[in-house]
């Protein structure tokens, strides 16, 4: 390197990189918002950005530098490229352009490749190519599955998210309704994919195995208690994520990931072999790219509906619950449908909601985790503590408000189809615990809707004026689960300015349910 100083300052980023030192790392990145650094998960714009990431990663795996490359560009720039190698195994490249500013040198660019893991343990508990062939040629042929890790699946253990859990279990001995099923149409089944413990979360962190990568939104969170199985379909590593959803496991990563995820009618769809959170509230749902799969998805695993879709609605009461940019986006698209009155009281029927969660949630854990608490990540274990309060008396209450409740959403809506958020935000950043615990109330206030009242939902995604992925929820009429993702798809097709079509399922276009093109 024969520009002055900039092989002590390449040297200087190697240790401090080594180190993590990240006052230094601060110190050798350009300060300011055009500063770039990207890598496989995405790109990180601003110095800013650069160095939250820095300080919630824990540090770099230890590496050695096997070639460096330099293309000096006028005095004041460079390029630097270097081959690298981790102690592990393993080859890499990083790629740094480098400015001389105030007379030292800084970097204002860089991109970093690794060696590809063999497994991504922050996405899957087990893998394989596949780990499970299909039983038979059917509907769902060419597909894969990521199955959440608590279905069961023969010959293995159900972990639920927690490694005390998966050390202590027994082999299954025989699928869960949901895998045998998709088996039987013809899918294979990639891997079982990770989860919150035990489904207690909707964030998607995970302090055992890692949060899972997002994509479609660089360093931030997932969405959970769904994270692997979505995190697996926006990565291409699987078509379909078999997940569950009791508070919204299945429509908060859809909206953050920007997939299509519904949640099934409570009842619809067989949870035999499936580990209960709350058994009032949990249901089979599923996560894909398109819609065309997610309805084929639907053909195999629900019964033929039993109940039309009928006018879309929505409530400004609902829509206030998200963020501006989202409930700005939402109001675009809804722009001429009525309006009706959401007379409820958002925070107690949250409450009423949580308390019945809670105290089952208990009844089906408890015994186990009685003398493992500290097993437990520290927000979950908080919700557990919670959950032993809960009486006998708090939770038969809560269950009979939530028969009320029931009743009376069913009633205000009818047949027609609920338009609201999927979530309250787009996904936050993985490092800001604060901000994933603020969102989470209101957030829940949307999604325990769906839940109450025993009704499909399908996330429809959407991106904000920043290119964030979000969110819309479709919640229709009982077991009218097909004809829900019918309407989605048009919903999605839609645009503020299009002529507004009619949205309801006796008219408009629909694409062949097998479609199999790019998307799907």
């Amino acid at each position: 390197m024969t520009a002055p100083g900039l092989a002590a300052a390449f040297d200087a980023y190697e240790h401090a990189l080594m180190t993590n030192d990240v006052e230094a790392l601060d110190r050798l990145f350009a300060p300011g918002p055009a500063t770039l650094r990207g890598d496989v998960t995405g790109l990180l714009v601003g110095h800013d950005a650069i160095s939250a990431f820095r300080r919630a990663r824990g540090g770099a795996p230890p590496r050695r530098i096997v070639e460096t490359h330099v293309r000096e560009i006028d005095d004041e720039h460079a390029l630097i490229v270097a081959v690298t190698e981790l102690l592990t195994g393993g080859r890499g490249q990083q790629t740094q352009l480098w400015e001389h500013r105030d007379g030292t040198w800084v970097i204002t660019a860089a991109h970093v490749s690794s060696a590809a893991a063999a497994l991504d343990g922050r996405i899957w508990r087990l893998v394989g190519d596949p780990l499970l062939p299909r039983s038979r040629e059917g509907s769902l042929s060419g597909e894969s599955v990521a199955v959440k890790d608590l279905y069961a699946v023969a010959g293995q253990r159900v972990g639920a998210g927690n490694p005390a859990r998966l050390e202590a279990a027994e082999p299954e001995p025989e699928h869960a309704w949901a895998v045998e099923r998709l088996l039987a149409e013809g899918a294979d089944v990639r891997g079982i994919s990770r989860t919150d413990e035990f489904a207690f979360g909707l964030a998607g962190t995970d302090t055992h195995y890692g949060a899972p990568p997002n994509p479609r939104a660089a360093q931030r969170v997932p969405g959970g208690s769904s994270s692997g199985s979505a995190s697996a379909v926006s990565l291409g590593h699987a078509t379909i994520g078999l997940g569950t959803d009791t508070g919204g496991s299945v429509r908060v990563p859809a909206a953050y990931q920007g997939l299509w995820g519904i949640r099934t009618t409570h009842g619809a769809v067989s949870v035999r072999g499936l580990l209960p959170l709350s058994p009032s509230f949990d249901t089979v749902g599923w996560l894909t790219k398109g819609p065309a799969l997610l309805s084929r998805v639907a053909g195999s695993l629900l019964p033929p509906d039993e109940t039309t879709p009928g006018d879309s609605v929505t409530a400004e009461a609902l829509l206030g619950l998200a963020e501006p940019d989202i409930a700005e986006s939402i109001r675009a698209l809804v722009a001429d449908i009525p309006r009706i009155d959401w007379t409820f009281d958002s925070s107690a029927m949250l409450t009423t909601f949580q308390t019945l969660q809670a105290y089952e949630a208990w009844q089906v854990h408890g015994p186990w985790l009685t003398t493992r608490w500290d097993t437990l990540r520290p927000d979950v274990r908080g919700r557990f503590e919670r959950a032993a309060a809960v009486s006998t008396g708090e939770a038969d209450r809560a269950r009979r408000e939530v028969a009320v409740l029931r009743i009376r959403i069913r009633e205000l809506l009818r047949d027609r189809v609920l338009v609201l958020p999927s979530a309250s935000s787009v996904a936050p950043p993985v490092h800001d615990s604060d901000a994933v615990h603020a969102i989470r109330t209101a957030t829940m206030q949307l999604t325990c809707i769906a839940g109450i009242a025993g009704l499909p939902a399908v996330s429809v995604p959407g991106e904000t004026r920043a290119g964030l992925p979000f969110g819309m929820c479709l919640v229709g009429p009982p077991r009218s689960d097909r004809g829900l993702i019918a309407l989605a798809e048009r919903w999605h097709r839609r645009s503020p300015d299009d002529g507004h079509p009619d949205l309801t399922t006796s008219h408009g276009p629909e694409r062949d349910s097998r479609d199999t093109r790019t998307g799907s």
